[in-house]
Formats: C-alpha cells, sequence, structure tokens
C-alpha cells in the first residue's frame, strides 16, 4: 500500500516535472498533478489493455510503433477529462507521454529496489 502511495505521488511530481521541461503540457497545481497521475493511471489499467487487443494488427504491421499512439491517446483523454491539465494537441500529448513513460519507468526501477523484498 505504502508503495503504491509513493509511486503516485511521484508520478504526480513526474507529470509537472514534463510540465516544467515541455511547454505542450501544461499542469496548474500539484493537486491536479495528483488527480492527472491518478485518471492516467486509470485510464491505461482501464481503457488502454482494449485499445491495444482492437488495434492488435496495426501495431503488429507497425512493429509495435502504434504504442506510441494509444500511450498518447491515453494522456491526451486524461488532459480533456480535467480541468488543471492541459495538451496543446496530439504532438504534444506524444511528447509529453513519451517523456511521462520514461519518468515512470526511472521510478518504478526506483521503487522496485527501494521496496525488494528480501
Amino acid at each position: 500500500m505504502i508503495k503504491l502511495l509513493v509511486k503516485w505521488l511521484l508520478s504526480a511530481t513526474a507529470l509537472l516535472f514534463v510540465a516544467y521541461i515541455y511547454s505542450g503540457v501544461e499542469v496548474k497545481t500539484f493537486t491536479a498533478a495528483l488527480i492527472a497521475a491518478f485518471v492516467i493511471g486509470l485510464l491505461n489499467t482501464v481503457v488502454r489493455p482494449i485499445l491495444v487487443v482492437l488495434t492488435l494488427p496495426v501495431t503488429v504491421i507497425t512493429l509495435g510503433l502504434f504504442l506510441f499512439v494509444i500511450n498518447a491517446l491515453m494522456f491526451w483523454a486524461a488532459a480533456s477529462l480535467l480541468d488543471g491539465f492541459h495538451v496543446r494537441d496530439f504532438v504534444a500529448a506524444l511528447i509529453g507521454s513519451l517523456i511521462y513513460s520514461l519518468l515512470g519507468v526511472v521510478i518504478e526501477s526506483a521503487l522496485e529496489s527501494l521496496f525488494a523484498k528480501k
């Protein structure tokens, strides 16, 4: 449970960092970042697997590159649902989701070593 809360806080911080380094993404407050991180996680858990299955032929033809488009759509959908989180356009969603995903990998790796079971 603690790991999940820490990951949520770090994901919200990563979202603020994305907004800081890239002008196409805007996050108003840390509370908005917390809500946006939650919504992105929820969309990635519920909607993304359905989209991956439905677009499997396109994903295979593009050698998996279409998964970047799906990630950008989840990022953009979260921004369209929330007030304090804004993404300028699809290209901004693609770039923002790439940066956010890279930061998510770093966060997950750090949490795995921090919360490793002995």
